[in-house]
């Protein structure tokens, strides 16, 4: 049986050197080879060095593993480009602004690669418990000839965990990134390495993050941990955390399908740091998932949570709109660290709540397609019905997103038109991070983020720059055809 290795190596601090140095002899012990068109992928879900500093794959990190690469050529031809989409529908060309990437890809001559203002491809699939036989993913990502994931160490209020695996939900472009991000997101995730896996791992362990994966709690851990595999890579950081990987359920999945080994047996241990030593560091972790209902509890807000359409997966929405919310109202948190208990009363519903207790509060949200009610609501006879659509009838090359500046447009004329409604029903599969951001923001009275002067001169001139390079693309691929 083959042996997957796996490096943990002790790091401490951003120390560019130390980088370049336990990446480099990973690679050359694994006798891997960086070749022809390099894509090195990072987790820049959002990046900002005051309100957002710990969420993303650090520069200095990024600056080490591109050194490595460069050490690893042995004079071949390599380009190397660093791509990503980054999270809530900002442009990434922002968030790689705001993790300071720029310099470091200038430095060491790489080019920047936004994944949603380039073409994406058709990736067809055909292994079984696929939740579709296709989806799209970006060109230069297809065509590239080695890939490099590079992961920032962190639990995830969704997925529990976040590393290799969960890393690859960065590569796709908004449309389809929010197809099966629902109560299937851990199959997806599967069904995403099926399609395109990296060729080597190196995940940014110097300093985790724990609770959410926009707004993560520091632990310093001074660890680096390398592999080729992504399964038998997230397999040890979750050991690492002290968590059985069979229990993760993107890590089982993608192990049952013959992506990678979970057994310990089949997983060599390398580096300069033991499992135990490792684990050591992570004793201040705890589980990240929280169910919604308990996140609001000691706030204002009241939440209720129904099972999803199907209950394949679960009967609760992991990956959807309940883990949006939490998100969402700790990226508020950033710019008014009150705000568990400024934010009005209001009472948020997901999923099938029919024969569910509705409290009389002065508002209620009904989030989701899925969603579903009938009952009484303070008095007044209330029907809320389902306008889910079954997956298998979504077509990913019908998809479209709709971007930042149209949802802020629509948040605040719904909040307009319903003003005066003690309920509103918000519909969307999910109902993405921002939009909950936004309705928090209109209704909850308090401050909005994507208004903060950190934020939105910045954002305004990187999201213009990401319309205009899309839109010349667009004019250029007509052109060809």
């Amino acid at each position: 049986m083959e042996s997957h290795p796996v490096y943990i190596w002790h790091v401490e601090g951003y120390d560019v050197a130390r980088i370049r140095e336990v990446v480099s002899r990973s690679m050359r012990e694994m006798g891997l080879r960086p070749r022809g068109r390099v894509i090195v992928k990072p987790n820049a879900v959002i990046a900002h060095p005051d309100l957002f500093p710990h969420a993303f794959t650090r520069a200095e990190f990024l600056d080490g593993v591109i050194g490595a690469l460069e050490l690893a050529d042995a004079g071949e031809t390599v380009s190397i480009a660093v791509g990503e989409r980054c999270g809530i529908t900002i442009p990434t060309r922002f968030a790689f602004a705001n993790a300071g990437y720029p310099p470091v890809l200038e430095r060491r001559a790489a080019r920047a690669c936004y994944f949603e203002e380039e073409p994406q491809v058709r990736v067809d699939l055909d292994h079984e418990g696929r939740l579709r036989d296709y989806l799209y993913l970006p060109e230069p990502l297809v065509s590239s000839d080695f890939v490099v994931s590079c992961p920032k160490f962190k639990s995830h209020p969704w997925t529990g965990v976040t590393f290799a695996l969960k890393n690859w939900i960065g590569i796709q472009d908004d449309a389809h990134r929010l197809i099966d991000h629902d109560h299937a997101l851990e199959r997806k995730i599967a069904d995403l390495h099926s399609a395109l896996s990296p060729d080597f791992i190196a995940i940014d362990g110097i300093v985790g993050g724990k609770g959410r994966m926009l707004t993560p709690e520091p632990v310093p851990l001074d660890l680096v941990i390398c592999g080729r595999n992504p399964v038998a890579v997230d397999a040890t950081c979750c050991r690492i955390l002290g968590i059985d990987p069979s229990c993760v359920a993107h890590v089982r999945l993608s192990a049952e399908r013959g992506l990678g080994p979970i057994d310990e047996r089949l997983i060599e241990l390398r580096g300069d740091v033991t499992l135990p030593e490792a684990r050591s560091r992570t004793l201040s972790y705890d589980d990240a998932r929280i169910p919604v209902g308990r996140f609001f509890a000691a706030t204002p807000i009241r939440a209720v949570a129904g099972p999803p359409p199907d209950q394949v997966d679960g009967d609760y929405c992991w990956g959807g709109c309940p883990g949006a919310v939490e998100e969402a109202i700790d990226i508020i948190k950033q710019v008014q660290p009150t705000v568990y208990s400024d934010v009005r009363p209001m009472q948020i519903v997901y999923g099938d709540c029919r024969g569910r207790y509705l409290a009389p509060v002065a508002r209620t949200f009904f989030f989701g397609d899925c969603v579903r009610f009938d009952g009484r609501l303070d008095g007044d006879r209330v029907a809320v019905e389902s306008t889910y659509v079954d997956r298998g009838l979504k077509d990913p090359r019908r998809a479209h997103a709709e971007g930042l500046p149209f949802k802020i447009a629509k948040s605040y004329a719904n909040a307009l038109l319903s003003s005066r409604r003690r309920w509103i029903v918000v519909r969307g599969c999910p109902v993405s991070v921002a939009e909950h951001v936004l309705m928090l923001a209109i209704f909850g009275g308090v401050r909005n983020p994507y208004f903060d002067a950190r934020l939105f001169f910045t954002f305004v001139q990187h999201w213009i720059s990401s319309r205009i390079v899309s839109a010349a693309r667009r004019v250029a691929e007509r052109l060809r055809r």
